[in-house]
């Protein structure tokens, strides 16, 4: 079983603008792509667990999303870096229902660490909202990490690998 970083998307890699769809709005957060670069180092994967209510409100499509997801592994390769997996909750209970996906649920983590052999008490994930927070402990995780884009990942990251996942990294 591998251990693994899950990072929620807007407002922890990137910066918060509202309904994010388009690449020239993308705004990485300090130190995200060094975050990112420091797991793979490390030999962490990298997962992305991300609510995008924009398609349910139709404001946006899957292919939107995944087109951002792109242009983040394109500007990561720039480093030598990359993310392992995209998970997006394409949901919001005021449009479609409810689903297993959508964050407080622990589905895109369950998920990833299924398809991944993720090690879910060897994981920890940093979000910027109690309902990150609160999918990492319905999923198991070893840690759910409150960030707030005014500290640089990287920092957090190295921190809070260092203490729950006891690894001091390579630099």
């Amino acid at each position: 079983m591998r251990r693994a970083i899950f990072f929620d998307r807007d407002g922890v890699l990137n910066e918060e603008v509202g309904f994010l769809w388009e690449v020239e709005k993308f705004i990485w957060v300090d130190g995200a792509r060094e975050a990112i670069k420091f797991c793979n180092d490390n030999d962490l994967l990298t997962v992305v667990v991300t609510n995008q209510s924009g398609i349910a409100r139709g404001l946006y499509t899957a292919r939107e999303v995944d087109k951002i997801h792109a242009f983040m592994q394109r500007s990561l390769a720039q480093i030598g870096a990359h993310i392992d997996a995209f998970y997006h909750c394409p949901h919001h209970p005021e449009f479609n229902g409810e689903c297993d996906c959508r964050k407080p649920k622990p589905g895109m983590i369950l998920k990833a660490c299924a398809e991944l052999g993720i090690d879910p008490a060897q994981s920890i994930l940093f979000g910027d909202s109690k309902r990150d927070i609160d999918a990492a402990q319905a999923a198991g995780l070893r840690a759910g990490i409150f960030f707030t884009s005014e500290n640089n990942l990287l920092d957090v990251v190295k921190l809070s690998v260092k203490k729950f996942l006891h690894v001091d990294g390579k630099e």
